[in-house]
Formats: structure tokens, C-alpha cells, sequence
């Protein structure tokens, strides 16, 4: 028996490929399928079935393209709806693999067709549990992502506290959790960063496991501080309930060289979005006017989700061209299918042509320090999100998260100058590429962000909890 987990950092993101006697399944496969199919035939096994835990708001799943290209069956849990070919399972439903079980849970609160597979082996034991986004490790999913007008969060959340108790805390503390989705992922509040863990683990961590916990005090624990899902998600959720175009074909469309004039053209079309996607140290020094910046060596796909927000937009692609394939790749990842050509020759070309560039004004930590010890009441603004911030942060600095950046105008002036920080320089630079799109010139990136600061001598201040009297 082979469980091996592909797990992708930029989406914080598990799929699994489980393989016994020749057989195979692959549970939530990212959109590009290759690597599964590659694994297979390696292995010279057969994938007999896709498992999908629910529908994925996150990132668009490759079941279809999966299925297409080995003849595998799509299983969903109950109660899904799908306008595919799926075998939509019963609750308790085995499927034999090679040597091995894998059963279905049924585990509704995360979404109404949210299910668990339980990998059982050849001699009956539970060995694994393939949680989804019903048990994260340190977490649970959120409950507010498959609302119809008849449900609310609450009622998803207790929901999911029953299937918790009733399905997940009676295995076996040893049997291993291989989540859907780790810290990062804007599917919880607050998960661990590891991406194994265990029943017996999450039953003495997990504040959602809490055994003398009641259902209302889970409820409220649950959607306390929950931040709006991104826009995103529903475009997503719909392409994987629908269908969606096969990634090849993506690429192969998307992969289109536009001359200088030719993509001074497409940029004043309506709606056009120029992402610039090379290093935040490359962009400050000179980009194109009114361009976004989103490193792809950064949280990139949850960021473009997050600040574009529609998946249809058309995009121009700024980008080194031996990143064109993989930064394509990562935006379907997300539903962004829509990019209509890349700048030819990258910025150097629009530069060689005498077109005009913009720049962000970016400032080392010392220099930083050095501003802000001969002016105390510099302007500082932090786009951190709020949880970091009341961790620790400046002392006067304004909270302005980039999530929301667009609620938070207020929190810069137009007196002075606004030198923005995150934790390490790169949400910084999203947010000053913004602020410079709508018109706010006077702003300062501060290099390396909130951990460079802390090994500074710039005051700090803390949150501190108050004391229950």
C-alpha cells in the first residue's frame, strides 16, 4: 500500500494519491492532472476512482480532466449535484482498492456534501482518515461557504459539530489525518502548519475537539472573527459543480506574445487587469503605470483571487518568460482562465521602446528606522492581517489589511508620506501597487516588513488580553 501526499504550498493545499495491488484513487487532484497519471503509470497501477470531498471554493479541482484521461469513476458524498458524470455515494459506502477499503463518512458542515474517506486495510483497520475540509489539524472548516437561503452559518456549524462528534472523534486516536488544507488557507481560521497529524493529537489540540465542549459554545467559537470568504470562491465552486476547459488548452491560448503597441492596445480595452508578476525588488524600480503587482514567488493564486476578484477579468501577463507556463498554470489553478497575451520581451522591451514606467518608493529597515527616530509621528500603515497585527505591532502604526485594502482609504493621508509594511516586503508592494493604481503617489514601501523591524530598535507595542475580574 502506497498513500503519498502532493501537497502545494501556494494554495496550502493536500491531494492525495493512495495506491494498493495494482489500483489506484486520487483524492482532491489539483487541476493539472499529469503528475497523478504520471505516478500511475510508474507504478503500473490503474486509477479506478477520483474522490472528491466536497466542492472546492479554493481552487478548481482536476476531476474532470482526471477522469477523462483514465476512464476513472468521480465520486461525490451525498447530497451533491453535479452536470457531470459522478457516482454520488451513500453515507458508509465502501470501495475496494487492490488490497484496501476506503469508506465514505458523510461529514455535512463545511458544506452540505462534505465527506471524509476512511482508508482501511487489508486486515480491517482503520489506518487513515482523508478529512477534506471538515478537520484541519489545529482547525475546522469554516461554515459559511455553502449557504443557501434556508441555511445560515450557525446552522452549518452545528451541523458540522454533530458530524465531528459522530464520525470523526470516534476513530481510533492513532489513526493518521491527512487534511485538505494547512495554514494559509483561507478555508479556516487558524490551522497548523504541519499537514499530518492524528485523531488522538486533534482530540487534545484542537479547540474545536474540545470533549466537554457544548454545541452553542462551538457555534459561537466557530463564526466569532470569521473574515468575508474571498469573492472568488463562487466562481470556483460553480466551475467544479459545472465543468470547466482543459488546463492544456488554457495554456495553449493564454501563451500569446503581444508586441509593445500591441499590448498598449489590449490595456485600454474595458476591465483589463495588468498583473506584473515578477519579484517585488524588480517592481519597485520601474513598472508599468496602473500595473498590479503579484509575485508568483509569493502567496500568488489566493492573492490574485483575493485582489482581482473576477475570474472572467482579461489579463496582461508582466513576466520572465521561463514563468509564463507556470504562472498561467497558477492563475486556472484558481478559475482565472481569461489571460489574453504576455508582454513580449518583458518590461526591458517596453523600456527599449521609450514608453513610460512608474515606480514605488522603497526604503531599507535602517533607513526606515532613521526616518522615523527624527519624525515620531511619521505616518506608518500596516497592511498586515488584523490577527498579526494584535500579536504585535508598530507603535502608531494604522491597521489597514491588503484583504480589505479598499475599505481602509482612510487610514492614509494625503499630508504626508505613507510608508506601508507587512511581515516581509511582499504583501507591502501588492498594497503600494494599489494605492498607486487609484491615485495615492505619496507612499513608501518599507523592504523585508514587520520581521525586519523587530530586530531593530523600533518601539513595539503588544496586545495584551484583559484580565477577567
Amino acid at each position: 500500500m502506497k498513500v503519498q501526499q502532493i501537497y502545494t504550498g501556494c494554495l496550502a493545499q493536500g491531494a492525495y494519491y493512495i495506491e494498493s495491488n495494482g489500483e489506484a484513487v486520487v483524492i482532491d487532484p489539483l487541476r493539472e492532472v499529469e503528475a497523478y497519471i504520471e505516478m500511475a503509470k510508474e507504478r503500473g497501477a490503474k486509477i479506478k476512482y477520483i474522490f472528491e470531498t466536497h466542492f472546492h471554493a479554493d481552487f478548481v479541482s482536476g476531476h474532470l480532466t482526471l477522469a477523462e484521461r483514465t476512464g476513472a469513476t468521480i465520486v461525490f458524498g451525498p447530497t451533491a449535484k453535479t452536470e457531470f458524470d459522478a457516482l454520488i455515494a451513500e453515507d458508509n459506502q465502501e470501495f475496494n482498492v487492490g488490497d484496501i477499503t476506503i469508506k465514505l463518512l458523510h461529514t455535512p458542515g463545511h458544506t452540505m456534501e462534505s465527506s471524509s474517506y476512511l482508508l482501511i486495510d487489508e486486515n480491517g483497520k482503520d489506518v487513515s482518515l482523508f478529512s477534506g475540509d471538515t478537520l484541519f489539524l489545529g482547525d475546522v472548516g469554516r461554515p459559511d461557504l455553502a449557504q443557501k437561503s434556508n441555511i445560515t452559518e450557525k446552522d452549518l456549524a452545528g451541523i458540522l459539530f454533530d458530524s465531528l462528534r459522530n464520525k470523526i472523534m470516534t476513530l481510533s486516536d492513532d489513526v493518521v489525518v491527512y487534511p485538505g488544507h494547512g495554514a494559509g488557507s483561507a478555508c479556516g481560521k487558524s490551522m497548523s502548519k504541519e499537514t499530518i497529524g492524528s485523531i488522538g493529537y486533534e482530540k487534545q489540540n484542537n479547540y474545536a475537539l474540545r470533549a466537554d465542549m457544548t454545541k452553542e459554545e462551538f457555534v459561537k467559537e466557530l463564526t466569532d472573527g470569521l473574515m468575508p470568504p474571498p469573492s472568488y470562491f463562487p466562481e470556483n465552486v460553480m466551475l467544479n459543480k459545472k465543468g470547466y476547459d482543459d488546463i492544456d488548452h488554457v495554456i495553449q491560448r493564454s501563451e500569446t506574445p503581444l508586441s509593445v503597441q500591441e499590448f498598449k492596445e489590449a490595456s485600454t480595452k474595458a476591465a483589463v487587469v495588468i498583473l506584473d508578476v515578477r519579484h517585488q525588488s524588480k517592481f519597485v524600480k520601474g513598472f508599468i503605470p496602473n500595473s498590479i503587482f503579484i509575485g508568483i514567488d509569493g502567496g500568488f493564486a489566493p492573492w490574485v483571487g483575493a485582489i482581482i476578484k473576477n475570474t472572467k477579468v482579461p489579463i496582461l501577463l508582466v513576466v520572465d518568460k521561463d514563468r509564463l507556463k507556470e504562472t498561467i498554470t497558477r492563475l486556472a489553478r484558481v478559475g482565472f482562465d481569461n489571460v489574453i497575451g504576455y508582454l513580449e520581451g518583458g518590461i526591458n522591451s517596453w523600456i527599449k521602446e521609450g514608453e513610460v514606467i512608474d515606480s514605488i518608493n522603497s526604503i531599507s529597515p535602517n533607513q526606515f528606522e532613521n526616518i522615523i527616530e527624527k519624525n515620531k509621528s511619521s505616518h506608518v500603515v500596516d497592511v498586515r492581517k488584523e490577527s498579526e497585527f494584535l500579536s504585535q505591532h508598530m507603535m502608531n502604526a494604522k491597521l489597514a489589511p491588503l484583504s480589505d485594502l479598499s475599505n481602509y482609504n482612510d487610514k492614509f493621508t494625503s499630508d504626508s508620506e505613507n510608508y506601508v509594511h507587512c511581515a516581509g516586503g511582499y504583501r507591502s508592494v501588492i498594497a503600494c501597487s494599489l494605492l498607486k493604481q487609484k491615485g495615492i503617489s505619496n507612499v513608501t514601501n518599507v523592504e523585508g516588513g514587520f520581521g525586519a523591524m523587530k530586530k531593530l530598535n523600533i518601539k513595539l507595542t503588544e496586545f495584551v488580553c484583559p484580565t477577567t475580574l
